[in-house]
């Protein structure tokens, strides 16, 4: 079994890749996209980061947060967040993909892959870069033509604040991100 080690840096800003099982599309459902969202945001309340930028695509979503000064607890986050979208969704009836002999011994039910992919932001080119990367991510993925036309994004936020015009993404050119971007 390969080792693997996380980077921590109290109060840096982080990107996530999180993926579900198999690369289900379980956010094609909107109750699955609901769930989500709430289990999300209480988690952020009482545990807070400042989300810059997300999106929500059928199987997998993009984050970056900025964790509060001293701060480096991203991985309890997000476990809690799997967690409790996990608990909720099957209580409500949710399906998940099957499980491996070891998965079932170590309780991990069908719903997430194990891990997330994380890297820590740099400095303010890096920022950008995967500001960039997940705002462009649905058109990436052929799921609409322009960021603006993918309604589970902060794409939007940044419109209304002068950050972005609404037509951004034509003829955008994607960076190549540090290590993949876990997609």
């Amino acid at each position: 079994m390969s080792e693997y080690h996380r980077y921590f840096v109290p109060g840096g800003t982080y990107f996530f890749t999180v993926v579900t099982q198999h690369r289900e599309t379980l956010f094609c459902d909107d109750a699955a996209r609901r769930t989500l969202g709430s289990v999300m945001r209480d988690c952020l309340l009482r545990y807070p980061v400042r989300t810059i930028a997300i999106v929500l695509l059928p199987e997998h979503l993009h984050a970056l947060w900025a964790l509060p000064t001293g701060d480096d607890a991203y991985s309890f986050r997000w476990r809690w967040i799997k967690r409790e979208f996990t608990r909720a969704w099957l209580t409500a009836g949710g399906s998940e993909q099957s499980r491996t002999a070891a998965s079932v011994r170590e309780r991990r039910r069908g719903v997430w892959q194990r891990r997330f992919w994380e890297h820590t932001i740099r400095d303010e080119e890096d920022l950008e870069n995967h500001f960039d990367y997940i705002h462009y991510n649905p058109v990436k993925h052929g799921l609409v033509a322009r960021p603006g036309d993918w309604p589970w994004s902060s794409f939007h936020r940044w419109v209304e604040r002068g950050h972005y015009g609404p037509g951004w993404g034509a003829g955008y050119r994607e960076p190549t991100l540090p290590g993949g971007a876990g997609e």
